[in-house]
């Protein structure tokens, strides 16, 4: 009975808000948003489906080369016949759960000179179960927070993020459960739950975020963590499904959960605070719950971490 009056409560609080229903009640009072990407290159990793697609064809159809990059060569050749213009889709093929693929991606894009304006981290996955990569890790955290740690990293350090780049994390709502824990962001046996896995992966990009406006900090680049609400997403299908069957007639569609996105890129806002996430074009705080603030661990301790396993 108290599990039931708790999950009771949980949609009662949050459904308004992060639901289709919050979406349009807010855009109300938004601004029309014509954005102009001509020029521009992005990478939106993870983006053959879902909310990156979206933010893909958002940036494609207001002017922008868009490399999109994914595990499935099917995948991608089907969306990149789906945009059409002014900009055009580059497709990539590449596993963000392994470094090994990673370093090759950002080697193709050196040989070829690429600049990158707009970086999208959208890559993620939810495992029912732990699963091991190739290279020795759990899944959900090589993917979810090692994969773009290492991107994002070499990118800077090879030169190919433009010196007034933005990069965007999109996280999850998933994160406001978990505290920082950098002793489990990669747990593999006894103990490990999915959910908690991508939640815990999820808080490390808000925390990263931090780590990166602080270390780029006076420079020309900008970096934000937004959450796109709960969205009709591919993923949400295969990993949530009795969440995506109570609410299916409410969730947000893909277009919708990736409009900060391409609000972030257009606009660049100012951020107040030092830690905040994005959503529905407004900067929010990280903690909505009194025992999150109470981390395992220090931002510095779970870089430390990241590039020890990107040195593994």
């Amino acid at each position: 009975m108290a599990s039931l009056r708790k999950i009771i409560r949980f949609y009662c609080r949050f459904t308004p808000s992060y639901s289709a229903i919050g979406y349009y009640a807010r855009s109300l009072f938004w601004k029309s948003l014509h954005p102009d990407f001509a020029g521009q290159t992005w990478l939106v990793d993870g983006g053959s489906e879902g909310i990156g697609a979206a933010s893909a064809r958002a940036a494609a159809e207001a002017g922008a080369t868009v490399i999109v990059v994914a595990r499935s060569a099917d995948k991608l050749r089907k969306f990149a016949a789906s945009v059409h213009g002014p900009g055009q889709i580059i497709t990539e093929v590449a596993d963000f759960s392994l470094k090994s693929e990673i370093r090759a991606l950002i080697e193709r894009l050196r040989q070829r000179g690429v600049r990158i304006d707009v970086l999208v981290n959208n890559v993620g996955v939810m495992k029912a179960a732990a699963t091991l990569t190739q290279e020795g890790f759990e899944s959900s955290f090589a993917t979810n927070l090692l994969g773009h740690y290492l991107f994002t990293r070499d990118l800077i350090d090879r030169q190919i993020l433009a010196d007034n780049a933005v990069v965007i994390e999109v996280s999850s709502g998933g994160m406001y459960n978990h505290p920082l824990n950098v002793k489990d962001l990669n747990l593999t046996g006894a103990g490990f739950e999915g959910v908690r896995a991508y939640g815990l992966a999820k808080r490390g990009q808000v925390v990263l975020t931090r780590y990166w406006r602080e270390e780029y900090a006076g420079t020309g680049r900008s970096f934000y963590v937004m959450h796109p609400g709960w969205a009709d997403t591919a993923g949400v299908k295969r990993s949530m499904p009795r969440f995506r069957a109570m609410l299916k007639s409410v969730l947000r569609d893909d277009r919708q959960g990736a409009d900060t996105i391409v609000w972030l890129a257009a606009t660049r806002p100012p951020q107040i605070a030092a830690e905040s996430i994005w959503f529905d074009r407004k900067e929010r705080g990280v903690h909505i719950y009194p025992h999150t603030p109470h981390s395992l661990g220090t931002p510095t301790e779970m870089v430390a971490f990241l590039e020890s396993s990107c040195q593994s």
